[in-house]
C-alpha cells in the first residue's frame, strides 16, 4: 500500500471553481485520484476535488507560511 498524504475526502457541498492546468499536472491528479480511490477500496474520485484537500495540505505543512500568518502585519 501507498503511503499518500491524503486521507479521505469529506463530502463538503462543492464550489465551483475554474481553473487552467497543464495537461501533466491534471494526469497527475488523475493518477493519484485513482491511487486514493483503490486504498480506500472505492471508485477513484473526481481529480478536481483532489486539489483543495492537496492545497490546504500544503499551507497547513508550509512552516513559512505559518510564520508568516503568525507575525503581525507590518505598518508601512
Amino acid at each position: 500500500m501507498a503511503k499518500l498524504k491524503l486521507g479521505l475526502l469529506a463530502d463538503d457541498k462543492p464550489v465551483k471553481v475554474t481553473v487552467e492546468l497543464p495537461a501533466t499536472l491534471h494526469r497527475d491528479l488523475t493518477t493519484y485520484a485513482e491511487v486514493l480511490g483503490r486504498e480506500a477500496g472505492k471508485p477513484p474520485a473526481n481529480p478536481v476535488r483532489l486539489i483543495v484537500p492537496m492545497l490546504e495540505r500544503f499551507m497547513a505543512t508550509d512552516r513559512g507560511f505559518a510564520k508568516a500568518r503568525r507575525a503581525p502585519a507590518s505598518r508601512e
